[in-house]
């Protein structure tokens, strides 16, 4: 398995987003305000999504041009459907 360059702020951003939700665990089984949770629930989606747009970057950055100079279509393919499932 090959590791990228982006590898360890990808496992900081994904730290982070798991501390966030279990603070929102926490907040809800201690019956916390609503908006609290939802501003917190907030914080995981846009580290999950900060995570996400990182290895999208690193994988065009690396598979996608080896993919292209190789003319490697099902990786490209791959990529489509990465893409589509990431937004």
């Amino acid at each position: 398995m090959e590791k990228h360059e982006h590898t360890h702020a990808v496992l900081r951003r994904l730290a982070r987003a798991s501390g966030h939700l279990d603070a929102v665990r926490r907040m809800i089984e201690e019956g916390r305000d609503c908006s609290e949770v939802l501003i917190q629930l907030s914080a995981v989606r846009a580290e999950l999504a900060n995570a996400g747009k990182v290895i999208l970057k690193d994988h065009i950055d690396h598979c996608v041009v080896r993919a292209v100079r190789e003319n490697d279509e099902e990786s490209i393919r791959l990529l489509k459907g990465a893409i589509d499932s990431l937004l």
